[in-house]
């Protein structure tokens, strides 16, 4: 192997570039700081400083630039509001206007420079933002929040007007919070809730307001970051800075568009490291969403395969709705660690029970049998005619003594069971009301989750609104499917926070000796013959058939018998894509008079179809094996990326293929593997011999380095196919496309 590891390379071009193999080039410092020895071998930083945003948070002075108590006027309503704010967090707030004395009582000040301090906080009610900057860094104010639109969200003119606006942040030191942002982070949060908190990260106000409200169930927030155009601050800082604090549970965000590529996973990879799970909402899956999210940020939104992968690596638990935000968000947020992986549904109807346990399979979830000496406990209180393997099926909770807590608590004892999901379709007091009080009951003796899902339309019934909602330790839902997606993203952070190993800590610094190798192959702005391709493969040590490229048929019939027949012949060309479409591919050639024939046609149909070769190519012919396809591209977003997917000819039709930015490491090369409809196939299909599925792996992390190393330089590569050959017998890469930058 090239080595234990395999590091990265993503960023925003804007901030950071690819160097030649060996050259580092420092990255942005602002908001990102990285020395220069926390760099990767591509010059993209491997850590990135967690902002200070206390000062932001509760700051204990607010200057308020533009404040109005002139009724009518939009400033006035938001001056009002951080005067209401500003009390409850013991911040002293100056309003600051060029012609007022006061506002609301309070004395007004001309500009910042005549304030009698120095503030944390500036809010600027201005229209236009950027002439207020110097001032505030003169006076070293910490943080400001702009709330002017027109910038990136309107078009080409407000993305130049924004791109003023950050360079003017950075000069400053300020810490910018917008623009196009709101009020959303001086909302009244609740102080009378306990236990750990959901922070809120949202691109758009609106759409936090689901999750704002789960106070009023009891479930405590403690932030709320509106980051709006994402000018300075973006979602990775607060996700950094989230992960940091003692008080936060979980981190919960709506996501329109990333900013900076490398950032996001940088602060994806902080909270993995500290286990704080991250739930979020991303725009973009559809290109109408795509398109949307743009004109309403201003930002690129990504190809969504390659973000939902990234996301994937990094443990961001990735839901779709608002209502599946605030759900997953709430019970990672509060549910104490898995003891087991097991789920049992106990339920008062058998219908109910079968129903809740097809869904919960088909989504993953394990629903063991519980064992024989379990089911003789259970049918001590419940009838021998109803099923108790799980789910559970009580036939009817007990109303009129200690039963039904018996039940639940037998079940809970048995040590491969974490999980107890009790779904109850509709009101049937007093059954429901004594069921759900035993739920209770039962999950404040117990550290295992215990879940209800309350499906009456209705919601005021006093088992929901009070037993239920009022309790800290039973986690309610009220569908079906929202239980389901947040109890398998409980199960599947902790499984993995608890194998986490960032792969930032092992990406490699130094180039490897193959790097300048290949750089002296590269051909900026052109595209590879494939001969010139398969040299690159080699100088990263993939495998590829023996061949001889020559220049005539009397050549062609001497590299086919070193080679060793049966042979292939291809047309060879810079500018040559699918060459098998235009008939320049020969295969099973096993003779000196078809080697002439064939080398004759491929020249004449070059010269018919006017493309230029730089010979034919006499190769060995592989036929054992099964095709896959793996391959490097350049995501606007991300930079490099992998795949890794079903190959040869339909390889566009299939879509077999899954993705991971760098870096990654061994496991999540198999894991790729995993995520393949096809993985039967490299198992051994019909009595096909098991492929060598460790050298598939090597060839992906060789493919990682490769990208690594050559960076922006290498636009696309494809091996196509590569064979995988029989268990032990290693992989063949049999074509290969590479374009340069």
């Amino acid at each position: 192997m090239l080595g234990s590891t395999y590091g990265t390379l993503t960023t925003d071009s804007r901030r950071t570039r690819v160097v030649a193999c060996g050259e580092t080039l420092p990255p942005a410092v602002h908001g990102s700081a990285a020395t220069a020895g926390d760099l990767d071998v591509s010059g993209r930083p491997l850590n990135a400083a967690v902002p200070d945003l206390d000062r932001l948070f509760r700051p204990e002075s607010v200057a308020v630039v533009g404040a109005s108590d002139t009724e009518g006027r939009p400033n006035t309503g938001i001056t009002r509001q951080l005067l209401s704010w500003a009390e409850r967090v013991g911040a002293r707030l100056h309003p600051v206007h060029p012609t007022r004395q006061s506002v609301f009582g309070i004395p007004c000040f001309p500009s910042i420079r005549d304030l009698p301090e120095q503030v944390d906080l500036a809010v600027l009610l201005v229209a236009d933002p950027l002439p207020v900057i110097e001032e505030l860094a003169e006076t070293k104010v910490k943080f400001a929040v702009a709330f002017a639109s027109g910038f990136a969200e309107t078009g080409e003119a407000g993305a130049d007007a924004q791109h003023r606006l950050a360079a003017a942040v950075e000069r400053s030191g300020i810490r910018l919070l917008g623009p196009n942002t709101n009020l959303n982070a001086f909302e009244q949060f609740r102080e009378d809730l306990d236990g750990p908190a959901i922070a809120l990260i949202t691109q758009s106000g609106h759409q936090g307001r689901p999750v704002f409200a789960l106070q009023e169930l009891g479930i405590r927030l403690s932030h709320w970051a509106p980051t709006g155009n994402e000018a300075d601050l973006e979602t990775a800082d607060f996700i950094s800075y989230f992960a940091e604090q003692p008080e936060v549970g979980a981190i919960a965000c709506y996501v329109e568009g990333l900013k900076d590529g490398r950032s996001f996973l940088l602060a994806a990879d902080r909270a993995a490291r500290r286990g704080v799970p991250v739930v979020a909402v991303k725009v973009g899956r559809t290109e109408t969403g795509a398109r949307t999210a743009a004109s309403h940020t201003g930002k690129l939104t990504g190809a969504d395969t390659v973000v939902d992968a990234a996301m994937r690596q990094y443990g961001v638990i990735r839901v779709d709705g608002l209502d599946e935000l605030q759900d997953t968000a709430a019970l990672l947020a509060r549910a104490r660690r898995p003891e087991a992986d097991g789920v049992v549904v106990y339920s008062i109807s058998g219908g109910t029970g079968a129903h809740f346990s097809d869904l919960a399979t088909e989504a993953g979830l394990e629903l063991p049998t519980l064992s024989e000496a379990k089911q003789a406990e259970l049918h001590q209180w419940i009838p021998e005619y109803l099923n108790v393997a799980n789910p559970v099926d009580n036939g009817g909770h007990p109303v009129g003594d200690w039963r039904g807590r018996k039940i639940i608590d037998a079940i809970l004892d048995d040590p491969s069971v974490g999980v107890l999901i009790c779904p109850i379709t509709g009101p049937f007091p007093p059954m429901s009301d004594k069921l759900a009080q035993d739920l209770v009951d039962a999950a404040e003796r117990t550290d295992k989750l215990v879940c209800v899902v309350w499906g009456s339309p209705v919601g005021t019934e006093d088992a929901y609104r009070n037993t239920l909602l009022g309790s800290s330790r039973v986690a309610t839902f009220r569908t079906f499917a929202n239980c389901i997606t947040a109890v398998r993203a409980y199960l599947d952070h902790h499984r993995f926070t608890t194998a986490y190993r960032s792969p930032f800590d092992e990406a490699p610094r130094t180039a490897s000796p193959a790097c300048r190798k290949a750089q002296a192959l590269m051909r900026p702005g052109h595209q590879l013959s494939e001969h010139a391709a398969k040299q690159l493969l080699r100088t990263y040590g993939i495998r590829v058939p023996r061949e001889q490229l020559v220049t005539s048929a009397a050549a062609a019939v001497r590299a086919a018998g070193l080679v060793g027949y049966p042979v292939v012949m291809k047309a060879s060309g810079a500018q040559l894509g699918h060459k098998t479409e235009l008939g320049l591919v020969k295969m099973g050639l096993t003779s000196a008079s078809q080697v002439r024939d064939a080398y004759r046609e491929l020249t004449d149909i070059a010269r018919f179809e006017g493309i230029s070769l730089d010979g034919v190519l006499v190769c060995q012919m592989v036929e054992r094996g099964v095709e896959m396809v793996v391959g490097v591209a350049q995501d606007p977003l991300f930079g490099p990326t992998v795949t890794v997917g079903l190959g040869g000819v339909l390889v566009e039709v299939m879509r077999d293929a899954a993705v991971r930015v760098p870096p990654f490491g061994e496991d999540q090369a198999r894991a790729m593997l995993g995520e393949l409809r096809g993985r039967a196939l490299l198992d051994g299909v019909r009595g096909a011999p098991p492929a060598d599925v460790e050298a598939l792996v090597e060839v992906v992390l060789r493919v990682q380095r490769m990208a690594l190393e050559l960076g922006d330089d290498l636009a696309e590569l494809d091996i196509n196919p590569l064979m995988v050959l029989p268990r032990g017998q290693g992989a063949v890469a049999l074509d290969a496309l590479a374009v340069c930058r």
